[in-house]
């Protein structure tokens, strides 16, 4: 069956997914319109593609025993030079983001995986563009601020032209949803979804 590129986030709603997805590619990132706007729980990670349902199962676990949490943005930051990244700062929701990421790579799941550096919740703006490029990223947006409330998050699989695509939502304490409930996933512009892959 092969592998498959594999990334669980959390999706940035409706405005701010779109702008700073638009901005992103404004400050000359390639990735800008291949990567939905993002809370990243479960960096890229190669698995078997029979390995599948389990983590989908594993995904849905973890999801019912969530709960909706606030998250506010606020301001830049950057990893370099340590990594060449600049983004937004999560000044509310980063513990609750750190618990979900732990538990989505708990070591007797199928997502175990060491993460090449400490867990650092973030939404990226810039990423590997020359540093003109980043200083502005960093500048342009410092006084940026938006909040919502998480009431899920979604597994995503990278195509082979490098785009990431919407595998499956799991909203939190799946068993409680009210009939009609918001998507998980907001439907950012520049990105269509396909139809549901079948395993």
């Amino acid at each position: 069956m092969g592998t498959v590129t594999l990334g669980v986030s959390i999706a940035v709603p409706e405005p701010y997914g779109s702008f700073l997805q638009e901005r992103r590619a404004g400050f000359g990132d390639p990735a800008a319109h291949g990567i939905p706007t993002h809370v990243t729980l479960l960096p890229p990670t190669e698995v078997d593609a029979s390995v599948l349902p389990a983590v989908e199962d594993h995904l849905a676990r973890v999801a019912a025993e969530g709960r909706p949490f606030p998250m506010r943005l606020e301001g830049t930051g950057t990893f370099r030079p340590l990594s060449p990244v600049v983004f937004v700062r999560i000044v509310e929701g980063a513990e609750e983001c750190a618990v979900l990421q732990e538990r989505i790579r708990m070591e007797s799941g199928p997502c175990a995986r060491e993460l090449q550096f400490p867990y650092h919740p973030h939404v990226t703006i810039a990423h590997g563009i020359d540093e003109e490029a980043m200083d502005r990223a960093f500048v342009e947006l410092k006084e940026y601020e938006a909040a919502w409330t998480i009431t899920g998050f979604a597994l995503y699989e990278q195509g082979a032209d490098g785009v990431w695509r919407l595998d499956r939502e799991y909203p939190f304490g799946a068993d409680e949803q009210p009939d009609g409930a918001s998507p998980v996933v907001p439907r950012q512009a520049a990105l269509s979804r396909p139809a549901a892959p079948s395993h």
